[in-house]
């Protein structure tokens, strides 16, 4: 098994067989600064960091203080790993992510919601900031993902497998919760903020699709495209974590609206919706213990 402790290039395998010798090491150095055990995981994708200012008493990690976790470099992701309260609740936040498209091995890739599950944290929201596939999702949509279609061309659980963490062939048939998926959307109700629902796909990056790409994804079964995702709900399901999620369709599609597509409109999206998602995600922390 490798030694991960000391890890510093984010291009070196990380195999299922050696997570656990690196979720250990990130452990201690979470629990050397907090001993909150988190009861949900939230993953904020680019532009939706301003959830993590709601933290009642956090303690933040940046990525690069802990043991094999490079800085992150994505436009908009902090690169922080966060704990505290929110809604009442004990949470873990990471306020950005690491992406395929910067470099990283997949095993990297998922590592941190592997460890909010070592942490203690039984359930994981993920957002993401996406394209729309579908035309009727304009810009500002926010859209509960209800599948996934994973077109990376990898996975985080290619090599030996840990079978202290989870089975050799994890079956992915819910994904994405429908027991969540119904709780964000009573979320939504109760706030007043309107949620699509649809399937995410899952690319490479970092290039944005081109018009027959989009028409292709569409054509798939897609409402919503990203660089992100895919990968770390295969990892939590394989941990055993209970997973939902919602992505903030940015702009539309390639093809669509006749102009190019830049980050700074995900950016600008990310403000002007960013608060509408962090309502809906407070208040289905706060709700979740509910009957």
């Amino acid at each position: 098994m490798s030694d991960l402790t000391t890890r510093v290039d984010p291009l070196l395998p990380i195999r299922p067989a050696d997570q656990p010798a690196g979720l250990a090491a990130l452990v201690a150095a979470v629990r050397a600064r907090t001993s909150i055990v988190p009861e949900v995981g939230i993953v904020l994708g680019s532009g939706l960091g301003g959830l993590a200012d709601d933290l009642a008493d956090p303690v933040a990690i940046p990525f690069g203080e802990l043991p094999g976790w490079p800085a992150a470099t994505a436009p908009g992701h902090a690169g922080r790993l966060l704990l505290g309260k929110l809604g009442g609740r004990p949470v873990v936040m990471l306020q950005g992510r690491f992406h395929l498209y910067e470099g990283n091995d997949p095993g990297l890739v998922v590592q941190p919601v592997l460890l909010f599950h070592a942490l203690g944290a039984r359930v994981v929201v993920l957002t993401n900031a996406a394209g729309g596939l579908d035309p009727s999702f304009g810009p500002g949509t926010l859209m509960v993902m209800r599948d996934h279609i994973n077109l990376t061309g990898r996975s985080p659980l290619m090599g030996p497998n840990a079978d202290e963490l989870g089975p050799r062939f994890p079956d992915m048939t819910h994904a994405w919760s429908p027991r969540l998926r119904e709780r964000l959307h009573a979320a939504g109700v109760s706030e007043g903020v309107t949620l699509a629902e649809g399937v995410y796909v899952g690319l490479t990056g970092p290039t944005y699709e081109t018009p027959a790409e989009v028409r292709m994804l569409a054509g798939l079964g897609g409402h919503a495209v990203g660089m992100s995702t895919v990968l770390e709900c295969i990892a939590a399901r394989w941990v055993g974590l209970e997973v939902c999620g919602v992505s903030l369709v940015t702009n539309a599609g390639a093809g669509y609206s006749g102009m190019p597509l830049t980050h700074e409109e995900v950016l600008e999206a990310g403000l002007e919706a960013g608060p509408r998602l962090a309502k809906v995600i407070r208040r289905f922390v706060t709700d979740l213990g509910a009957p």
